[in-house]
């Protein structure tokens, strides 16, 4: 009977210590970041192309918010646990439906942005990719009426492309 309390015993400190060690992190948004991982930095974005004098500046910034409102990571000017930095390398308008006329009813504005991602904690998921996006929008507007508009779509679906290959491994 002693001996089986033992065995009871040593067999409850084994799975108190095997579920002491695992560390699961979950997330509702996809996110799956190691619990060493506290901080991360977002640096200025250069603008090769200077069609959009605000595009660089309005690209960090949304990947910011985005890291703020999804993650619990804390921000760090330097030195993150993950950092990123990149440029904008291309900003293109360019017809994509003619009609018989020879004229364009559509067009379409194309966003590419470089970007390299440094994991300080595990540097087997570091990358440097491109990643790109776009909208349409009908030639009757004119590119000034809906750049606004259409800029903010794009960056969205670039910052979630970042973010879900930087921290949701997917």
């Amino acid at each position: 009977m002693k001996m089986q309390k033992i065995k009871y015993f040593l067999y409850i400190v084994a799975i108190t210590f095997i579920a002491a060690a695992c560390k699961i992190s979950y997330s509702f948004t996809g996110a799956s970041i190691s619990p060493d991982v506290k901080t991360y930095s977002v640096y200025d974005f250069t603008d090769r192309i200077r069609q959009n004098p605000t595009l660089s500046d309005y690209v960090a910034e949304q990947l910011k918010d985005k890291f703020t409102r999804q993650t619990g990571l804390d921000y760090a000017n330097d030195g993150g646990d993950l950092e990123f930095e990149g440029s904008i390398v291309g900003y293109d308008v360019k017809p994509i439906s003619v009609q018989s006329n020879d004229e364009a009813s559509e067009n379409r504005l194309t966003v590419r942005i470089k970007v390299t991602f440094t994991n300080n904690k595990d540097s087997e998921q570091d990358f440097d990719t491109e990643f790109s996006a776009y909208a349409d929008f009908s030639s009757d507007n004119n590119i000034s009426d809906v750049e606004d508009e259409l800029v903010e779509e794009i960056v969205k679906q670039i910052v979630d492309d970042i973010f879900n290959k930087s921290v949701a491994n997917w």
